[in-house]
């Protein structure tokens, strides 16, 4: 079992990463993509949302914040990055060896963008079997400008989302503040190209962006394909990245 300063630090050796991952619901890999590869997607992002966005019925502008989900399916650049070796390897270490490729997005805050993530776990949006999203931080990511924070082992629960969005920023599913033990939490700093591996139970949010500079972030999710599931219509761009499909996928029942 690594030490905290080598799970803080995402030097964890790969025969530990499914103990911590088990234990915490998360896992923390340093320069999984170089600079130059995450600047590269960032340059494909803004032409994917260039050529998606329009302006509202009162001819204003998109705005320059928020969530796009389906790169993958807009760009052979986001199918090849997602079924990326670096990523899929730590995906089998802590998952397993049948992965699908389920979804993706990108999260494109702004310099201008002041608020923060509620905690959530993202299970709530999809249901199902666990899913297995991995973070990575597209600029670097810090508590001034809204970088991650994680309650490690949170992933062994459900937990209520009885918040509201009070402040009209959107996740409907969320908790309420008071529900959450932020003595507990574990603060995510990461450069460009680090990604955080994680349980769709994990508790996580972030910090508002304070610090005057853009804060993006590609999230791309998968499965376990050895495991049942149900069918989700809106996971077009899925595909097998290692092993096979064993799992059962049966008609979600209402």
């Amino acid at each position: 079992m690594g030490t905290d300063d080598e799970r803080s630090s995402g030097m964890l050796v790969a025969e530990d990463r499914k103990t911590a991952f088990e234990r915490d619901g998360f896992v923390i890999v340093e320069d999984v993509f170089t600079r130059e590869e995450v600047a590269a997607a960032k340059d494909e992002i803004r032409r994917i949302l260039a050529k998606v966005r329009t302006k509202d019925k009162d001819g204003n502008a998109p705005k320059d914040n928020g969530v796009f989900v389906g790169l993958t399916l807009n760009s052979a650049h986001f199918k090849k990055m997602n079924a990326d070796p670096r990523m899929v390897d730590v995906l089998e270490q802590v998952v397993g060896p049948h992965l699908e490729f389920w979804s993706d997005k990108v999260v494109y805050k702004s310099a201008g963008v002041d608020f923060g993530s509620p905690w959530h776990q993202d299970w709530m949006y999809w249901k199902g079997a666990a899913k297995f999203s991995v973070w990575v931080a597209l600029d670097d990511a810090t508590p001034e400008n809204g970088c991650l924070k994680l309650i490690p082992g949170s992933h062994k629960r459900h937990f209520d989302h009885g918040g509201s969005d009070s402040e009209g920023v959107g996740f409907n599913n969320r908790l309420r503040q008071e529900d959450v033990d932020e003595s507990k939490m574990v603060i995510a700093p990461a450069r460009a190209g680090t990604a955080v591996f994680f349980h769709d139970l994990t508790l996580h949010a972030s910090f508002p962006n304070k610090s005057g500079k853009d804060r993006w972030a590609l999230i791309s999710t998968y499965r376990d394909a050895s495991k049942d599931d149900i069918k989700y219509e809106f996971a077009k761009a899925a595909f097998m990245v290692r092993g096979e499909q064993t799992g059962k996928i049966v008609e979600k029942v209402s």
